[in-house]
């Protein structure tokens, strides 16, 4: 059998960059992306190109460029995101959009671009990397939660229409692991004369939970187990208990209880 081929999107650094060197170190012909390949000139973990997920145009070029050496393309890990805080009044609607524009709109282009590939070849995989932010709405992170919940939702639906090409997708949802998304993340400013005074505190304790995170390799083996998965699941988890466990307090307790809680862990 030939190697599968694998595009992952934000491979440079962080989550992706791990599972593209796992993937790569388990049989895998691995192509990440970046927005800026001249920032890694050294790079030679595995093939790096050039791609914005923004930008539907590199989206092709890079898909093309693929499918022109390999003639194929097996598996898709929509792993581009960014980081967003802020208290939703004071966040400039701008930004909303911009992050919506990388963490939703971006993974749709790309699936895109890469379905008509799978459904000629007669199938593939799609695995959509959100959040288990995306599962709840958090204090100052609304705006990401919205974003990553928005994509695991949308998962649901390409699965279901995408079942008769067998082409398999599912969402993967990590917890706080060390990546360098907090650096990047966009933070809404901090105003003097805010009504959101928490707001300051609560940054602090957001960075720190990126800074005290796992190792993105466990997200990695996530990711192999799905690809080696013949009936993968629709959504999968992956973090701390606390973080999972999270999700299974949201299922049982009262909306009321639950707000508590996460007001409670936010200190507010």
């Amino acid at each position: 059998m030939s190697q599968k081929v694998v595009l992952v999107t934000g491979g440079s650094s962080g989550i992706g960059k791990s599972i593209c060197i796992l993937l790569a170190a388990n049989g895998y012909n691995v192509y990440g992306t970046t927005r800026n390949v001249a920032k890694h000139p050294d790079f030679s973990a595995f093939d790096l190109l050039e791609m914005d997920v923004r930008n539907v145009e590199t989206i092709k070029q890079a898909v093309d460029e693929i499918i022109a050496k390999e003639g194929k393309l097996d598996v898709l890990i929509n792993n581009a995101g960014v980081g967003i805080t802020g208290p939703i009044e004071e966040t400039p609607h701008s930004e909303i959009l911009s992050a919506f524009d990388t963490n939703f709109n971006g993974p749709l282009h790309v699936v895109k671009e890469v379905m008509p590939h799978m459904r000629k070849q007669g199938g593939g995989y799609i695995i959509n990397i959100t959040s288990i932010a995306g599962y709840m709405g958090l204090p100052f992170r609304g705006v990401y939660s919205a974003s990553k919940g928005a994509l695991s939702i949308v998962t649901e639906t390409i699965r279901m229409e995408a079942k008769e090409f067998n082409i398999k997708v599912s969402s993967l949802a990590p917890g706080d692991f060390v990546t360098n998304i907090a650096s990047g993340r966009y933070h809404a400013p901090i105003k003097a004369n805010s009504a959101y005074k928490k707001y300051a505190e609560s940054l602090e304790m957001m960075n720190e939970h990126v800074a005290d995170g796992q190792d993105p390799i466990l997200v990695a083996k996530t990711v192999l187990k799905i690809l080696n998965t013949k009936n993968p699941k629709v959504h999968y988890r992956v973090g701390a208990f606390m973080q999972k466990f999270s999700l299974f307090l949201k299922k049982i307790l009262s909306d009321k209880l639950y707000e508590k809680l996460l007001m409670n862990h936010y200190k507010l």
